[in-house]
């Protein structure tokens, strides 16, 4: 039996001590294998995750952080461009609505007759279109474009990129005007003072500041050439305007003189004075001026007595400076020269003899020339 045992049970642990261990083996090795492929997952896991949180917050950082400050500056001008743009506007309309009816400005520094001097000299028109109306239009124009840039929407139907040149342009064009007329002012009209016009100075020159600001120091020096021949275009119309104005008489020998009153040497006849009486009677005016010598011999054609009786409006009574206007009574009867008469709603230019005053008034010489001895006796009586 022990031998049986021996030899029969030989085999078994022999055959278990082989398998057993292979069994084992191959186990472990698939623990080991699978630890480590858990392990590269988890690290290629960690690995894409930093790397989409970087480049989200590179991406954040890009999207927020430079446009806010962009941002900022551009609605920042621009919204200085419409306060401003709209302060001019209301000032603007105000000095166009005294323009238009006439009117006379109320000045808040010294007597006021400095503002009316200025506001009312040949100054104040471009080609006879009023100063203040081509402001107020401007300074609406820049209003509109700051309130539509600041908005970010399209202004005025053109895209951003052209309302910010539009602007500029604009702008550009109201500083030149400004900067001209500021010459005008210390070299026309020394000694006199006009708030309304210092203020639309210092308006111009913050609008033009303000768009520069919002297009950008790069974007102005590309357009630097066409700033300029803006420039250079609202000073040349300007000048030419003013040439044109500026009438004849008010060359480099006439750019100021003082009011003096030319002595009637010639004795008036009895028809010259019944004419003057009847020119007045009938509410005649003649309009001239102290230096206009064609003024001078109308008056000389009636005679010394018969021109202190007619209704005379002289122009310039407080003498004549240059770009100084005429008296509202001659810029209402919208003269061309001088000596002009309104006689029964009709305008005549020009000197005339004393038969063609009579036959434009309707005096009968003769009726008037035998009712004069008349009244001549009974007064006497």
């Amino acid at each position: 039996m022990a031998s049986l045992i021996g030899v029969s049970s030989s085999p078994f642990p022999t055959h278990t001590s082989h398998l057993v261990p292979s069994r084992s083996n191959s186990i472990s090795s698939l623990i080991q294998l699978k630890r480590y492929s858990v392990r590269r997952l988890l690290l290629l896991r960690v690995n894409c995750s930093s790397r989409q949180v970087e480049d989200a917050e590179t991406e954040s950082e890009s999207k927020v952080v430079l446009p806010d400050t962009s941002v900022d500056t551009g609605i920042s001008a621009y919204n200085w461009c419409a306060a401003l743009g709209g302060i001019g506007f209301l000032e603007t309309s105000y000095l166009t609505y005294l323009k238009l009816t006439n009117s006379e400005a109320f000045c808040p520094v010294g007597d006021g007759g400095s503002c009316g001097n200025i506001l009312n000299s040949s100054y104040s028109a471009v080609f006879g279109v009023p100063l203040p109306l081509i402001g107020m239009v401007a300074y609406g124009v820049v209003a509109v474009l700051g309130i539509q840039l600041g908005q970010k929407s399209r202004p005025l139907g053109i895209g951003e990129a052209n309302g910010r040149l539009v602007l500029l342009g604009t702008t550009t064009s109201m500083a030149a005007a400004s900067a001209y007329f500021l010459y005008i002012l210390s070299t026309k009209f020394t000694g006199e003072f006009c708030p309304y016009c210092l203020a639309s100075v210092l308006l111009s020159f913050g609008l033009f500041v303000s768009s520069i600001k919002g297009l950008g120091s790069e974007e102005v020096q590309k357009d630097v050439g066409i700033l300029l021949l803006t420039v250079l275009l609202v000073v040349s119309t300007l000048n030419n305007s003013y040439s044109v104005s500026q009438p004849s008489s008010t060359s480099s020998a006439m750019d100021e003189m003082e009011y003096f009153k030319t002595e009637i040497t010639t004795e008036s006849t009895p028809f010259a004075i019944s004419l003057a009486k009847h020119l007045r009677s009938i509410g005649a005016k003649m309009y001239g001026a102290f230096w206009c010598s064609h003024c001078q011999e109308q008056k000389q054609m009636f005679g010394r007595d018969a021109a202190e009786l007619l209704d005379y409006v002289e122009c310039f009574p407080d003498g004549f400076k240059k770009g100084t206007s005429m008296v509202k009574a001659c810029q209402e009867a919208k003269l061309e020269g001088f000596p002009t008469w309104v006689i029964n709603g009709e305008v005549v230019s020009g000197e005339k003899q004393l038969s063609e005053l009579a036959i434009l008034s309707g005096f009968n010489m003769k009726e008037e020339l035998t009712e004069a001895p008349t009244q001549a006796l009974t007064e006497a009586k």
